[in-house]
């Protein structure tokens, strides 16, 4: 299966509300993910932790989508641009805008960087 494939099952898996399976499913043991203008998070202990305070803190999602997927199998790197628009359990709505980069090892998102607004 493509790299290519591979983003858009976990996408699909995330907009069908699988958040956390998907998590499990896509990503290495060893994974590194991190926010633009924030320390990077080491580990798939540490990212679930960080997963799991993220999905407790919606208190509802009024949509979400993907606008564009593309992939370079050679180096095995997957970028989507996606969107969520959310209300949080403080009151907060928002409309999350961004673009994700995920470089894989085999199966699995080894290494993965959100650029958002």
């Amino acid at each position: 299966m493509s790299y290519l494939q591979k983003a858009k099952d976990l996408y699909s898996m995330v907009g069908q509300g699988q958040i956390m399976d998907a998590f499990e499913k896509f990503y290495h043991p060893e994974v590194v993910m991190q926010e633009i203008g924030e320390e990077p998070r080491v580990g798939k202990d540490a990212n679930r932790e960080y997963e799991k305070n993220f999905v407790a803190s919606v208190k509802e999602i009024h949509g979400g989508g993907v606008d564009a997927f593309t992939s370079d199998e050679e180096n095995g790197i997957t970028m989507v641009q996606n969107w969520m628009e959310l209300t949080f359990t403080n009151g907060a709505r928002v409309k999350l805008d961004q673009v994700a980069i995920q470089h894989w090892k085999g199966d699995h998102i080894i290494k993965e960087v959100f650029y958002h607004k």
